[in-house]
């Protein structure tokens, strides 16, 4: 959001953002160019996404802006409300399958079904930023759906390796995860899988809860068995840089993606990969053979046996590595996502009008 909002702003349009208070300790009036709202919540697992969307959506009304736009499926549960309220277009972001997610109970589920039923009648357009996404959309609302993969940036510079010392981490040898701590993103089997390996290199699981205590404490459990793995919390700024910058190889187990931010953060660093055999992994480099060294999801002995040839000969798995980060700039870039969600945007207006 971020990324494109600076982008849309530094184009000429005017872009407001709805920030929740419980997420954003500051309360700047805007930032790079983006005029920022914060508004309150009800900070739980079930009510957070949605009190907030509804606050954002009455206020975003009230000042009749040409597009709102809801990202994930959660939030877009508002959208009928300008939909067929007001006169705005209404385009809604699909990053993932909030759905199927193991996070939830199946209360939450059937309101994410709700969700995703609502996603595919109510908005003027969607946007995939995953090609199983786009193909799913696709289906159920054909010339309404539009393929725009997020971008990644090219690290400004080289952060200090100082800064990972300090989690007692060595520059090269240790292998890394970041994300959210759910049951989708199975950590659990990537710890599992880690403390069969032999030798010296750390662990590095950078991430904290999302509403999911009891599953972050079980992770806490299995890495204490082994003092190579290093549960960090969540990291940010130069630090979260330096942790890719200085890892061996980026390792992401999860059950289920849409398209992984992170994947393409550790490409832009030069990292090996290890993952997940799914679509959400599969699709993001399909034109790449080899981009990947892929296991079975949920298998942690093919991960172990995956994870263990690349620590074998790093050098040349940093090499091919290297080697693919000018596909990966040219494929993936906010440059592009901007210009083509302008587009969008644009047509949607013009058939307003």
């Amino acid at each position: 959001m971020a990324q494109l909002g600076r982008r849309l702003a530094a184009r000429g349009h005017d872009v407001t953002v709805f920030c929740r208070t419980n997420y954003v300790p500051e309360r700047l009036p805007s930032f790079n160019g983006i005029r920022l709202r914060h508004l309150p919540t009800v900070g739980t697992k079930h009510m957070d996404a949605i009190v907030h969307s509804a606050l954002s959506t009455l206020a975003a009304m009230r000042e009749r802006p040409d597009i709102v736009h809801y990202h994930a499926l959660g939030p877009g549960l508002c959208a009928p409300l300008p939909r067929y309220l007001s006169g705005v277009r209404v385009v809604q972001t699909i990053h993932g399958h909030d759905d199927r997610g193991q996070k939830w109970g199946r209360a939450a589920r059937s309101v994410l079904r709700t969700a995703r039923w609502t996603s595919e009648r109510v908005p003027h357009a969607v946007i995939a930023v995953s090609r199983l996404s786009a193909e799913e959309y696709g289906r159920t609302r054909p010339g309404t759906t539009v393929y725009i993969p997020n971008g990644v940036e090219a690290p400004q510079s080289s952060p200090p390796a100082s800064l990972i010392q300090e989690y007692g981490l060595r520059p090269g040898r240790y292998a890394l995860f970041v994300g959210r701590l759910i049951p989708d993103k199975a950590v659990d089997v990537l710890i599992r899988a880690f403390r069969e390996l032999p030798g010296d290199m750390d662990l590095a699981v950078v991430g904290g809860s999302a509403f999911t205590g009891e599953h972050v404490a079980l992770l806490h459990s299995l890495a204490a068995a082994d003092p190579r793995i290093r549960m960090i919390g969540y990291a940010y700024g130069e630090h979260l840089a330096a942790l890719y910058e200085h890892a061996a190889v980026y390792v992401q187990p999860s059950w289920t993606e849409g398209m992984p931010l992170t994947v393409l953060e550790a490409m832009s660093h030069g990292l090996p990969l290890v993952l997940s055999e799914i679509r959400g992994h599969t699709d993001l480099l399909a034109p790449l053979s080899p981009a990947a060294r892929f296991f079975p999801p949920g298998d942690s002995g093919a991960l172990a046996a995956q994870l263990g040839l690349v620590l074998r000969d790093l050098d040349a798995e940093r090499a091919a590595a290297e080697s693919r980060r000018e596909w990966l700039f040219r494929e993936y870039s906010w440059e592009s996502a901007a210009a083509n969600t302008e587009d969008l945007y644009r047509s949607l207006v013009a058939a307003l009008r």
